[in-house]
């Protein structure tokens, strides 16, 4: 587990909130640093994340002030991004934390995703403040989170027998440590294409070829390449229901990814971005939509057509 550590390109020129973001910095990694021996004395790692919870949500109404002060034009989407962090995921990883009894994995997954998230969003969009960056516009797909997250729940039981809560409706592609990644493409009526990003923590993919073979499987080396491909199945099989595709998923060593590409993939832009926790381990969903070329420029044919008439 590699620290992401605080040097002088996250600042964003404002000081108060540079030296937030440096504090919030020294926070995080001292949550890493207590990992080691948190079984031992989980008291104190709770205090700890109090701390962070409580100066997070100073920081962020900090901020939010200055955001006002100089009427930015992101506030509200940025503001969402604050409420989404303090309501859903800093909510999920709690309880995730709570259900291990404070386990070493358990700890090292929320310093990581704390430490990820708190780089990506300054790096996109603090630096969008001070218009270092622009500011990717965000797709309002807010009603269909509910949705999609009640698939994903209900193949988490079917598969794994365990619930499934959404963590976050903004993952960033953050690692979510050793883990199994897969992609589908699926084409659509008026050449629409759906294309699906799915990452398994690899806890959780032993949980499910446990399942799956009626034994205890405990070992990484123990996963079965087929046990792996016939949980995607499953899992795409049930979570694309959503976008009513009812074609059977076949999976097949092509559409396996490693982490990288996993990575390189999701960097083309997947505007719905979900991540999961489950008392077994972190599950990644992910879908973009296009529509093909050729059904573009016959799209604007019939459009043509028909304003003739």
């Amino acid at each position: 587990m590699e620290k992401i550590l605080w040097d002088d390109k996250f600042k964003i020129g404002v000081d108060k909130v540079d030296k937030a973001h440096a504090k919030l910095f020294r926070i995080v990694h001292k949550l890493f640093d207590m990992s080691e021996d948190v079984e031992a004395n989980p008291t104190k790692y709770r205090e700890g994340l109090k701390y962070l919870e409580a100066y997070s949500m100073i920081h962020f109404s900090e901020e939010e002030a200055y955001m006002r002060s100089i009427r930015y034009k992101g506030y509200a989407q940025h503001k969402r991004l604050h409420d989404n962090f303090r309501d859903k995921t800093l909510v999920a990883l709690k309880k995730d934390l709570e259900m291990s009894s404070y386990s070493a994995n358990a700890v090292q997954r929320f310093a990581e995703i704390m430490n990820n998230w708190l780089a990506e969003h300054i790096t996109r969009e603090d630096q969008a403040i001070v218009g270092r960056v622009i500011a990717k516009k965000g797709f309002d797909l807010s009603s269909q989170v509910p949705i999609i997250s009640r698939a994903v729940n209900k193949a988490a039981m079917e598969i794994f027998q365990l619930e499934a809560t959404l963590v976050s409706s903004e993952y960033k592609g953050q690692n979510i440590g050793e883990a199994f990644y897969c992609q589908n493409c699926y084409d659509m009526d008026g050449g629409i294409r759906i294309q699906v990003l799915m990452g398994v923590e690899e806890s959780l993919m032993l949980h499910g070829a446990g399942r799956l073979s009626g034994m205890r499987v405990v070992q990484p080396n123990e996963i079965t390449e087929s046990a792996v491909r016939r949980i995607f199945e499953l899992l795409f099989q049930n979570v694309t229901k959503v976008f009513r595709i009812e074609e059977e998923s076949k999976i097949d060593k092509d559409n396996r990814l490693t982490r990288d590409e996993f990575r390189t993939e999701f960097m083309k832009g997947y505007p719905c971005n979900l991540l999961f926790s489950t008392r077994n381990g972190y599950f990644a969903f992910c879908y973009r939509s296009w529509r093909a070329k050729g059904q573009k420029n016959k799209a604007s044919e019939e459009s043509k057509e028909n304003g003739a008439d």
